[in-house]
């Protein structure tokens, strides 16, 4: 069947096609109709899930640590300040392996107080041991849902599903929503081997000495350097039930490309209508589209960035006394690794600021004629 909805309701229908038993909800803007229509498919037993309306995203988060241990299949959504209020607990669930599975609308930080988009939020959330997913289409978000329970609990950490405010949150695409019995043989029932049940106790997130933290850790290391493989392995097998394939990278004629753009989000698909209108001068451009963050695929985007000659990356975020987020997680990847291919860092469409194919024009214009970035941040569309 197929359904014309914004991006926060194909939030909704993934976690619905998942059978997620426990929703707890917070709404905040502009997260508010994931959890809205969420409400109503448990109401009219369109989704036989427990919904727990709660009083803040701490306690959304608190919420699914507690349903997860007991074993049930979690879900909730939330945004930018929102998020940094489930900070702490974010920590518990990926500690305490839980496959939690969350949305996160990107939304820019306050102050200034803002409801647009960028990725601050999530990217501020990078080393808490969540797998992060980064989406481009209202289809590429119902079909990551379903794919991110079942990375998630096959290796029992949690993820989040994140998409740009506004200019996916709130647009109306065109949706495949997949039949419920395909989804079912593709994401069987979460049966985790230990829960909490009075028919066979354990303990869980005890005082933990040094004599085991260190080996927890290192447990979760060594499982999130599975997840590059298992998003591909599952992305196969999704693509065999669905005829749509669930990567780690989206790469957009890169084969011959002399300079790449890498990007994520929205941004991503801005990109390849300005690489097409670059080929059509002569430009051999291409644009590589980061679809997962954490883990970093550091051999897909090794293997794709070592063919050009020069690198691009387009941030919608910036790490303060640094520079842009994607950016140094490209430099790290291919250093050692591509000889002396310059890497030149962008920063552009902050608190929401629309990236327009002339946007990415500038930007190539900018690489070719140097031979090297004048600055670690080089700013797109700053008014001076």
């Amino acid at each position: 069947m197929k359904k014309v909805m914004m991006g926060n309701h194909a939030l909704s229908y993934g976690a619905m096609l998942s059978r997620a038993q426990v929703i707890a909800a917070y709404p905040i803007t502009p997260q508010t109709q994931v959890v809205e229509l969420l409400s109503e498919m448990c109401a009219d037993k369109t989704l036989n899930a427990k919904f727990i309306k709660v009083e803040s995203e701490h306690s959304a988060m608190a919420a699914c640590i507690g349903a997860s241990i007991t074993g049930a299949r979690t879900f909730t959504a939330t945004s930018a300040q929102g998020l940094a209020l489930m900070h702490e607990l974010l920590h518990w669930a990926s500690g305490g392996r839980l496959p939690v599975v969350m949305g996160n609308i990107n939304r820019s930080m306050a102050p200034g107080w803002s409801i647009w988009t960028d990725q601050n939020d999530s990217l501020s959330e990078r080393d808490t041991g969540w797998m992060q997913f980064y989406c481009a289409s209202n289809q590429e978000v119902l079909d990551t849902v379903i794919q991110a329970f079942k990375v998630s609990e096959t290796l029992a950490i949690p993820s989040m599903v994140i998409l740009d405010a506004f200019t996916l949150s709130h647009t109306y695409e065109v949706v495949d929503i997949p039949d419920k019995a395909k989804v079912d043989e593709y994401l069987p029932p979460f049966k985790p081997p230990y829960r909490l049940t009075p028919d066979d106790p354990h303990a869980f997130n005890g005082l933990t000495s040094p004599e085991h933290y260190f080996e927890l850790r290192y447990k979760l290391q060594k499982d999130m350097e599975k997840v590059p493989a298992l998003i591909e392995e599952t992305g196969r097998e999704y693509e065999k039930l669905f005829g749509r394939y669930l990567g780690l990278v989206d790469d957009y004629l890169c084969d011959d490309a002399e300079i790449i753009l890498v990007t994520s989000g929205t941004a991503g698909y801005t990109a390849r209508v300005a690489v097409d209108e670059l080929r059509g001068s002569g430009v051999k451009a291409g644009n590589l589209r980061m679809k997962v963050f954490r883990p970093f695929p550091f051999e897909v985007v090794q293997r794709i960035l070592k063919r050009a000659k020069k690198v691009a990356v387009v941030d919608r975020n910036i790490s303060y006394g640094h520079h842009g987020i994607f950016a140094q997680e490209v430099k790290s990847a291919l250093y050692g690794q591509a000889g002396d291919i310059p890497v030149f860092g962008f920063i552009a469409g902050l608190g929401g600021r629309d990236i327009t194919p002339a946007s990415f024009r500038e930007v190539v214009d900018y690489t070719l004629s140097h031979d090297i970035p004048e600055d670690n941040i080089l700013w797109i569309g700053v008014k001076k």
